[in-house]
Formats: C-alpha cells, sequence, structure tokens
C-alpha cells in the first residue's frame, strides 16, 4: 500500500479545497449554484428573487462562495454578475447526489 506523503504546500492546497467545500456546504448556497450552472451569469435581484430570500441573505451566501473562489463577481454599471468560477462544479454536486444510492 502506497502512502501518502503530505508536504507544506499539500496540506495549503487540501486547506482550500475544504474551505471551498465548507463555501458550498449550505442548502441556500447549492441551490445558487444549481441555478448558475443552468444560467451565465445572474445578479444579486434575479437570485433572491428566484430563491424567495432576502437580499442580505443572497448577499451574504454570495459574499461566502466569492471570497472562496467558487464564485466570480463582475460589475454591469450598478449591478454585479455573479457566475461560476468552474463549471465542473457542478459535476462534484452530481457525484455527492449519486453517493445516495450507493
Amino acid at each position: 500500500m502506497e502512502t501518502l506523503e503530505l508536504t507544506e504546500q499539500s496540506i495549503v492546497k487540501l486547506e482550500k479545497v475544504a474551505g471551498r467545500l465548507r463555501a458550498i456546504a449550505h442548502p441556500v448556497r447549492l441551490a445558487i449554484i444549481n441555478m448558475l450552472t443552468q444560467s451565465t451569469k445572474m445578479s444579486v435581484t434575479e437570485i433572491y428573487l428566484k430563491l424567495d430570500i432576502e437580499q442580505a441573505a443572497a448577499s451574504h451566501h454570495l459574499n461566502i462562495m466569492k471570497n472562496k473562489g467558487v464564485l466570480e463577481a463582475k460589475r454591469d454599471g450598478k449591478k454585479i454578475f455573479y457566475s461560476l468560477r468552474n463549471k465542473t462544479l457542478s459535476d462534484i454536486i452530481s457525484c455527492i447526489e449519486q453517493c445516495k444510492d450507493c
């Protein structure tokens, strides 16, 4: 059996990955990710109206995911549009959903 050697660099990388996983581990955030897999970009207004939550709550969840590198935010005039930084995130979520059947 092969042993895994944890270097300082690999530990830092694993901590970043764990931080991203924690950032998506919330039902509202998963719903936002699901919406963003179906749409290339969405504004805060579009997101909170579709989810029927307060604007402040939507902004809070979006900010957490943006700060952990899950989402990108681009300003267009007065609006900020959010998109997934990496589309393979939806594959990870699909994989987790399939694991419940194992």
